[in-house]
């Protein structure tokens, strides 16, 4: 497998072919954060917060690091004024869904964002998909799942699926950075056996 060589932060990154910059970053120990990546998942890319800075031949561009590929000779800024404001807007949308998100809150003090600065629908659900995804790709049981498309887009369990399979597992509830979760399943818990009813977060 072919190495690259890229700068990061000022600092020269060997990474293989193949890996985003997020993958670059951590292997040498560089935090980028993020609310959607996981390790055993494929790469997703919705909560865009791992925005960083990048220029390739004088040309400087914006993206997500857990999608980017790794590519010779890129120079990589994780942290710039410009890569602070986009996370800080990003934080602020989420907290108008999530305003009681430990993470979002840990994260909003870093970056100055403003937790009232948008009116609240508290959906509790910021859509980062770690559950749907989990559940898919790891355990292959589909308990949960995505609903409707665009601004109506939302998480919902299957009640005969989720009553049979995950209260053995839960392997999903940690991985929720809102922790509406745990929530949400007690309640499908409760109305499983009263109705074919799909809990919306």
């Amino acid at each position: 497998m072919d190495e690259i060589l890229l700068t990061i932060d000022g600092k020269e990154v060997a990474a293989n072919e193949g890996m985003t910059i997020l993958e670059a970053a951590q292997k040498i120990g560089i935090y980028i954060p993020t609310l959607c990546h996981h390790e055993l998942l494929e790469p997703y890319g919705a909560c865009r917060l791992c925005m960083v800075e990048i220029e390739n031949r004088g040309r400087i561009q914006y993206v997500a690091s857990c999608l980017y590929p790794v590519e010779n000779n890129l120079v990589v800024r994780t942290r710039s004024e410009k890569v602070d404001k986009i996370r800080k807007m990003i934080l602020e949308l989420l907290l108008a869904h999530a305003p009681d998100s430990r993470d979002l809150k840990e994260l909003a003090e870093e970056y100055g964002a403003d937790r009232n600065r948008f009116d609240r629908e508290a959906s509790f659900c910021v859509h980062c998909g770690l559950c749907v995804r989990y559940c898919a790709e790891v355990k292959q049981k589909f308990a949960v799942g995505f609903v409707d498309r665009g601004t109506r887009r939302e998480i919902s369990f299957v009640p005969k699926i989720a009553a049979e399979e995950c209260w053995k597992c839960k392997e999903c509830f940690p991985l929720c950075p809102t922790e509406a979760l745990q929530a949400a399943y007690v309640y499908v818990q409760d109305i499983t056996a009263k109705s074919p009813f799909k809990l919306v977060l």
